[in-house]
């Protein structure tokens, strides 16, 4: 298994696969390594996983919940919460035309309750529900950064949406934003 064999400082992000966290029983003994990994200057992007099932309880630095909250409007809006935030600007300024042309949905299984050292970036809703803020989490953990992701990059990387990718290249460099 590579994720144990190898020396993970030869790595700047690591991101894990959606609902990792579900399936591969190997996390529950391999995830304080990748804390450790964040801890020594690396950054870590954790897919959405569902919210019971997971190996373990928080797959974060900080406590975290994830809850069955999504965004099934592949078109509903986004608002930045912080539109400063590194994420939504480096090495891409992300805007309102990157969330263009997305498919199927926004985001699942996004985080309802988080500690404070997460920062919120974006929010969504559907119509006529409430904005949800837990679909993109940021927290400097030690030396590095730990991003939680409920937003759909599986389906709009594979569908080719520009916008998709320009984000998922802003949290793979979340470091080098700083």
């Amino acid at each position: 298994d590579d994720l144990e064999k190898n020396d993970l400082s030869a790595f700047q992000t690591i991101i894990t696969g959606v609902r990792a966290y579900s399936t591969r029983q190997r996390l529950k003994q391999l995830h304080q390594r990748l804390l450790d990994f964040v801890a020594a200057g690396g950054t870590l992007v954790v897919q959405y996983n569902g919210n019971r099932g997971n190996v373990i309880d928080n797959i974060g630095p900080y406590p975290m919940r994830l809850s069955f909250e999504r965004v099934d409007e592949e078109d509903a809006p986004i608002t930045f919460v912080a539109p400063d935030h590194p994420l939504l600007n480096r090495p891409n300024r992300i805007t309102q035309q990157d969330f263009e042309g997305w498919v199927h949905d926004r985001g699942i299984y996004f985080a309802d309750q988080y500690d404070p050292h997460y920062q919120t970036v974006l929010s969504s809703h559907d119509t006529g529900k409430a904005p949800l803020e837990g679909g993109l989490l940021y927290a400097k953990y030690g030396k590095g950064i730990f991003i939680y992701t409920g937003l759909s990059f599986f389906r709009q990387l594979p569908a080719g949406v520009p916008g998709g990718y320009r984000l998922l290249v802003n949290l793979i460099s979340a470091k080098q934003g700083e």
